[in-house]
């Protein structure tokens, strides 16, 4: 494994290769690391300074002319080759939405060349400084009115040489979780496994102390409890009220049945029972009881999750959707004058969604430039989602006046919907690293994600939506106990901040 000298003389060594800036001596690098522990290599944006640990690191370079990828993020220049390795290569300026001139053709930017894992990545940034040699506990942790990077995406602040770095977690950047957050993750959900446990066994304690004293082999016996002296009969009334204290046992065995129910949800299907869609699940439950019987509810197979989750999905799922549904979600929309609106509708299967939505909002915003992007983790459907064929009924519905028909006779949507819409494989429980948004469209998917990602994901979405966004989750999920305001549009529920 490389040590920090290593990494200096290898950076130091590319330095000289591409200019000699920021070389330095073997006298220096001696004197520095007398004292140091930590080694970054620093660079600037938008006249900034910033830094990225030198471990990360593997050298710099200048090149241009990447080849670009289609269906690309927009911080995405494209990819290079590496001496024989095709390396992906985003621009940190447009990642962290920093305002930059027009890029000239020709031109060779400054690059980083990062390891995060087992994967390379070229970085491009404005200029690269030199190697800093610094002590590790002098690393301050970052200020929340940064305001041109998401503190997430920073590691600490430290000032040398009079002049303050911003440190880059670069593992963050690239959506790579930290050892201590794998960790975190995982005693979370042994921490609920253990608590649903122990809730179960709470459950079981009032049957248990009503049944006869039973005495294990070699125990000493338990003292007989004594008898009240007799009492005369009670009247109707009071045997009524005296019978009252089995309503809470059949509560307590109704909460641990819908318990076993969500956890065969969780193993069967990847459905998450959480605050997101507790009301639908106490309702549902109520409903499967009646159907199957009271002693019959337990979900044996995929089958039987499949028919309990059959009601939660939202209208027109996986499917065209019918005008009525189209003109409730475009009446849902709110009112606004930008030039670009900017939708993201994560979960997008098969792109019936993102291309329902393009033409809502075509017609919504007549005068907008308009980006969808549309992503899933169904790398089959995402691929085959800008081919999407349009059937015969749906092209003498309301979609008419948005399709086209191709030379060999096939119906199709039109280039200004299709130009609206990047389908692209993500997964939305990683980075999102996408502009602010206008418009989140995620009906649906937060549900089958864990509990744990579901709060980090309406985090997220908290954190890109503009103050006059909005967001839409599917019919049977609820965001407003996680700070979101609910306001029914019709039938349509829409969330904002």
């Amino acid at each position: 494994m490389a040590t920090i000298q290593d990494k200096l003389k290898a950076f130091a060594s590319t330095t000289e290769q591409v200019g000699g800036q920021g070389a330095l001596s073997q006298e220096e690098l001696k004197k520095k690391n007398a004292v140091a522990d930590y080694s970054m290599v620093a660079f600037s944006l938008a006249g900034k300074d910033y830094a990225i640990d030198i471990m990360k690191v593997k050298e710099r370079a200048k090149a241009g002319n990447f080849t670009y990828v289609p269906n690309s993020l927009p911080f995405v220049l494209g990819v290079y080759n590496l001496r024989g390795d095709i390396i992906p290569v985003i621009d940190l300026r447009l990642f962290f939405n920093i305002e930059m001139p027009p890029r000239e053709d020709g031109h060779l930017e400054n690059m980083l060349i990062v390891v995060v894992g087992e994967q390379t990545f070229g970085v491009v940034v404005d200029e690269i400084d030199r190697v800093v040699n610094i002590q590790k506990s002098s690393i301050q942790p970052p200020h929340p009115l940064f305001g041109d990077i998401n503190i997430k995406y920073i590691y600490g602040v430290v000032e040398s040489d009079s002049n303050l770095y911003v440190l880059l977690d670069i593992d963050r950047i690239f959506g790579v979780r930290s050892p201590d957050e794998e960790k975190e993750l995982a005693d979370s959900a042994k921490a609920q496994m253990v608590q649903r446990q122990i809730e179960e066994m709470q459950m079981n304690v009032p049957a248990a102390s009503a049944a006869p004293n039973v005495v294990s082999e070699g125990s000493a016996p338990l003292p007989a409890a004594k008898k009240p002296a007799a009492a005369p009969k009670p009247a109707p009334a009071a045997a009524q009220k005296q019978a009252a204290p089995a309503a809470p046992k059949a509560e307590a065995a109704s909460e641990a049945d819908l318990k076993f129910i969500a956890d065969s949800l969780q193993s069967l299907t990847k459905f998450s029972a959480s605050p997101l869609n507790s009301g639908w699940m106490q309702k549902r439950y109520t409903e499967w009881k009646k159907e199957k019987g009271q002693n019959k509810t337990q979900l044996q197979n995929e089958s039987d999750a499949q028919s309990f989750l059959k009601p939660f999905y939202s209208e027109c799922t996986d499917d065209w959707w019918s005008e009525d549904y189209a003109e409730a979600i475009g009446k849902a929309l709110p009112d606004n004058a930008a030039k670009n609106i900017v939708l993201w509708n994560p979960g997008c299967a098969k792109g019936y969604e993102a291309y329902s939505l393009a033409c809502i909002l075509k017609k919504r915003y007549p005068g907008a430039h308009i980006r969808i992007y549309a992503h899933d983790t169904d790398l089959l459907s995402v691929s085959n989602a800008p081919l999407l064929p349009v059937s015969s009924s749906a092209a003498k519905s309301w979609y008419a006046s948005y399709l086209s028909t191709t030379v060999t006779g096939e119906t199709t949507f039109d280039k200004d919907i299709k130009d609206m819409i990047m389908f692209e494989y993500h997964d939305i429980a990683n980075t999102n690293s996408l502009p602010d948004i206008d418009i989140i469209f995620a009906r649906d998917i937060l549900s089958f994600l864990p509990e744990a990602s579901q709060k980090t994901i309406i985090g997220d979405f908290k954190e890109k939506l503009k103050g006059n966004g909005i967001v839409i989750v599917g019919s049977n999920e609820d965001i407003s106990s996680y700070g979101f305001k609910k306001k029914l549009q019709g039938n349509i529920a829409v969330y904002g901040k």
